[in-house]
């Protein structure tokens, strides 16, 4: 499956395990928010769970926030490789994107941050975690969605096309809201919801969101991107048209992070159901504070 999959995990493997020992301070900055506000989100939810895993959270900070939260009795770290694990290393799992290692009806609660957008089958992950779930477990996670990028994504494109003709994939495609709330229909969670969170970084010219994003292990890991060695010409003509079209006044460029944060639950029947057509007992329009028209 893998081999003519859109992404190649080896090389997001790789990526990441490069990230992990050569990052500087504060180029995890998005991972910080997105861990804070999906332990936030777990904060707010009425019920505790005895296990809980933090899947490709690239390091501890989720597991530590989640087990903060006084939500989960004990938290399950999975990772990529096992280097990712560092201390947790004896009771982590080493596991690829695609798997989802637990046995049926054994975990509570799964949390996933800045991971799914690299899964090849994002809908076969979504059923093995759904069957992994307890009934009314829960599974939260997050993953950049459509607009993320949407900047570097454009200045790369005018340039490369400017100078060569034609372009090559540098900037994966990211899912949009309404197909990942559908995904999580399609995978037989109960009371799905998706939302989205816009997140804007500064930098002070292209190279500098580059860097990052190296650091942040998220380097180009489509397949089908260029073997080929861009060309200094072609990144100077995008830090241009980057400055031209996305700085502020002060000269600074602008970087969009679109977050989708997406949440569905095991069915049990102790949720919520939906009322069948027609056994309403007030008419919407009453429900909704409107006047009823008769034609």
């Amino acid at each position: 499956m893998d081999a003519e999959g859109l992404f190649d995990t080896a090389l997001v493997r790789r990526n990441r395990l490069r990230a992990l020992t050569g990052a500087p301070d504060g180029s995890d900055f998005l991972l910080k928010l997105v861990n804070q506000e999906l332990s936030d989100r777990l904060a707010t939810v009425e019920r505790r769970f005895e296990t809980a895993v933090a899947l490709h959270a690239h390091d501890p900070q989720l597991a530590a926030l989640v087990a903060a939260t006084g939500k989960a009795d004990r938290v399950i770290r999975i990772e990529q490789h096992r280097d990712m694990l560092g201390d947790d290393a004896a009771g982590g799992i080493a596991c690829e994107l695609e798997l989802f290692p637990m046995g049926e009806e054994t975990t509570g609660l799964v949390v996933s941050p800045l991971s799914m957008h690299l899964v090849n089958d994002l809908p076969g992950l979504l059923v093995q975690i759904r069957q992994a779930l307890l009934p009314d477990g829960l599974l939260l996670a997050a993953l950049p969605g459509t607009g993320t990028l949407a900047e570097l994504r454009d200045c790369l494109l005018t340039a490369e096309t400017e100078l060569s003709g034609g372009a090559s994939p540098r900037v994966i495609p990211f899912a949009d809201v309404r197909d990942c709330g559908a995904l999580l229909q399609r995978a037989g969670f109960a009371l799905p919801v998706a939302d989205v969170e816009t997140y804007t970084a500064r930098y002070d010219t292209m190279f500098a969101l580059m860097r990052d994003l190296r650091h942040m292990g998220m380097a180009n890991p489509l397949r089908a991107r260029s073997r080929k060695p861009a060309t200094r010409s072609l990144f100077l003509r995008a830090a241009q048209i980057y400055a031209d079209r996305y700085s502020d006044p002060d000269g600074r460029i602008r970087a969009s992070f679109c977050v989708l944060y997406l949440s569905g639950w095991k069915p049990h029947e102790s949720q919520q159901k939906p009322l069948s057509p027609g056994s309403a007992k007030i008419p919407l329009a009453a429900a909704l504070g409107t006047r009823e028209r008769k034609l």
